[in-house]
């Protein structure tokens, strides 16, 4: 037996962008459903940086408080090693923004904590384990998804159906959306080793001849990622992980003594590394956000802001049509409007360090210069200011515009 919603929006997708549009959807008055199709948000090697400008969100939400005592990292200067010398790359101390930092925190960490913030208003409802099948199309409309959940087959119907369903977008496909692939060199293998308390401190990157290397502190493990030639990780595996672990000890030897830790291939996940966009974003009914719209390359770790600041201004755009159900095809061509330019920018400047520095970084065999913009960098400080910017706030931030509507707890 088939069951039947029905409500204002239906988001497909519960990650950053999809969750964020329905709590600020919720926090208007309006009726939303956000279906996640798996049991919890428990993923590793998902992106978890929370970058100045959402913090800034959640200051403008009320939200930063309660949000910083969830545990966290806060940095505020990225370096980087090439070779054997430390580099360093950006400095968040003076943003105009209230917090000057990075915030690393598990993305699981924020999507929860963003259900609950959700959860204070009456018209939001998330469905976990709700995977999405199909959309309803009516006389060349979308009016909702069929989706499988573990209480049988739903159908959702909606004004606006919102795909935030990542890079493997089923929402896009069934669509039938036109996607332009703009090309990625790399991929990476993802693992996690353990910390200890005399560890060296967080550096993030270290690029060596023919190799990258990242690592984010975790408190007790290390997440790394293991940057490879885009397609050669079957290569790599054939090579057997003896011979993985030995170049991951020779890159960072502080390593040397866990790296057994990787017992198999099951402790190395493979992302693969895609950077591309819609030509359309939308169609009547339609609209998409977040990865769905445009996949980003993990330089800069600038996905999640960006798919955050397209849910703020989707609901800024189309929260008060939703409401009173005088939604538009401008509307939603204006979302694309607003966060095209963004989305461009960031994806010419991944695109340009791609080109010029990961591709030679991982075809070189011998050891290479530091690129002549990160020796300026370390002669005149000031100039560290510019990648911060770019990074912690990119490109137009978006303000949260909406009101809490009166009407809002539960």
């Amino acid at each position: 037996m088939t069951t039947t919603l029905q409500t204002k929006c239906c988001i497909v997708g519960g990650g950053p962008a999809g969750m964020m549009l329905g709590f600020l959807l919720a926090r208007s008055g309006v009726e939303v459903v956000v279906l996640e199709k798996h049991a919890d948000f428990l993923r590793d090697f998902r992106g978890d940086t929370i970058h100045p400008s959402t913090l800034e969100l959640m200051h403008e939400l009320g939200i930063l408080e309660e949000f910083l005592e969830r545990p966290h990292q806060e940095v505020r200067e990225l370096a980087g090693k090439v070779g054997n010398e430390t580099i360093k790359m950006a400095d968040f101390t003076h943003l105009p923004t209230r917090c000057k930092f990075l915030a690393f925190m598990p993305q699981w960490d924020f999507l929860n904590f963003i259900v609950e913030q959700a959860k204070r208003y009456p018209g939001f409802q998330v469905k976990m384990q709700a995977e999405a099948t199909d959309l309803i199309e009516q006389n060349g409309q979308i009016v909702g998804v069929t989706a499988n959940s573990p209480t049988g087959a739903m159908e959702i119907r909606a004004g606006l159906t919102v795909g935030a369903d990542g890079r493997r977008s089923i929402v896009r496909d069934r669509a039938g959306l036109e996607v332009i692939d703009l090309g990625a060199p790399m991929d990476v293998l993802w693992m996690r080793l353990s910390r200890h308390a005399s560890d060296p401190g967080q550096t993030l990157g270290h690029a060596e001849a023919g190799r990258i290397f990242v690592m984010i502190d975790r408190e007790d493990y290390w997440q790394c990622g293991f940057v490879i030639r885009k397609g050669a990780a079957d290569e790599i595996r054939k090579q057997g992980i003896e011979q993985f672990r030995e170049d991951v000890a020779r890159l960072e030897p502080f390593l040397r003594d866990r790296v057994s830790e990787l017992r198999n291939w099951n402790n190395v996940s493979l992302l693969t590394v895609k950077v591309d966009r819609l030509r359309q974003w939308w169609r009547p009914g339609l609209l998409c956000i977040g990865d769905a719209a445009h996949a980003m390359s993990p330089v800069g770790g600038v996905g999640i802001n960006l798919a955050i600041q397209d849910a703020v201004a989707a609901a800024n755009i189309l929260a008060s049509k939703l409401g009173a159900g005088t939604l538009t095809d401008r509307d939603l061509a204006a979302v694309q409007r607003r966060r095209q330019f963004p989305t461009r920018v960031t994806q010419w400047l991944q695109i340009l360090v791609q080109n010029n520095v990961i591709s030679r970084v991982l075809g070189s065999a011998a050891p290479f210069a530091v690129p002549a913009p990160l020796r300026l960098m370390q002669r005149w400080p000031s100039l560290r200011r510019i990648p911060a910017r770019v990074i912690g706030m990119g490109f137009r931030p978006e303000h949260v515009r909406t009101s809490e509507s009166s009407d809002h707890h539960r």
